[in-house]
């Protein structure tokens, strides 16, 4: 999609599941399974959605991903699809890795940062070698010392070896012009999101503020949430000064949906289908 004078690409690096229980926290089961179907096993399939932003100048990447250093014990768990691949998908856009300017992760958890190294004559390495990663700095650092609530959501062999590259952040910072990371705790403490504006057009890929269509309903929220009351707020900020300029939301992890026009309809937001 062109947006102003920039591109921007919502490509994937598959699909895997969660309980679905853990997807939708308080929402009964009567209600989410109307929007995503569980398995057997309660679990629902999700997308693992990324955002290449191409501003004519630099190459841009938002979260990479769930990887391929998993054993099979985590994909049993986790039902992990690489029918296709992150990078397939780059590929499909002539880009390589080494094309690769800018990596931004919204947070460290295993399906955000997966692509981040990669294996390379037996060693870990990063997996775009060019490129210049960004974080929070208080995330990175939690990453390294998790607490026993959050600990298997942090996989440091996912993104560990990235930190000569990477560029430790400390609240909103424009990464380049258009290109903006805000804070938006909930999820984590400092997640950060990413605005992209170009010539009055605005994107927004909220990461797991709004991780599916399903959970822009303020409520709507995952029992991963560390700081529930605070996504609620950040949604309630953020999500309507989105729906008045009619936004593209970008969701990480609708299996249907990549993005969406945010709208506001008899008061509630809603997603509007973009071509």
């Amino acid at each position: 999609m062109k947006l102003g004078r920039f591109e921007i690409h919502a490509i994937t690096d598959g699909t895997f599941m969660l309980d679905g229980g853990q997807m939708f926290g308080v929402v009964p089961k009567p209600l989410w399974e109307k929007r995503i179907g569980a398995d057997a096993r309660n679990r629902v399939r999700i997308s693992l959605t990324c955002l290449v932003i191409q501003t004519g100048q630099k190459n841009i990447l938002v979260e990479t991903g769930i990887g391929d250093k998993f054993d099979a014990k985590f994909n049993d768990i986790y039902g992990v699809d690489h029918s296709v691949t992150l990078p397939g998908e780059l590929k499909k856009l002539h880009l390589g890795l080494e094309d690769i300017d800018i990596v931004i992760n919204t947070h460290l958890h295993f399906d955000h940062c997966g692509w981040n190294v990669r294996r390379l004559d037996g060693k870990m390495a990063p997996t775009f070698s060019r490129a210049r990663y960004f974080i929070q700095r208080r995330e990175w650092e939690h990453a390294q010392c998790p607490t026993e609530r959050d600990r298997a959501s942090y996989v440091p062999e996912f993104f560990a070896t990235a930190e000569g590259q990477t560029e430790f952040l400390d609240g909103d910072t424009e990464i380049v012009p258009g290109v903006h990371v805000e804070i938006a705790s909930g999820h984590t403490k400092d997640m950060q999101c990413v605005r992209v504006e170009s010539e009055g057009k605005i994107a927004f890929f909220p990461s797991d503020l709004v991780p599916t269509s399903a959970h822009i309903a303020y409520p709507w929220m995952t029992s991963f949430d560390l700081y529930p009351l605070e996504t609620l707020e950040n949604k309630k900020r953020l999500l309507p000064p989105l729906a008045a300029a009619h936004g593209l939301l970008v969701f990480p992890h609708d299996p249907c949906i990549p993005w969406a026009r945010l709208v506001e309809i008899d008061g509630k937001m809603a997603p509007q289908h973009v071509e």
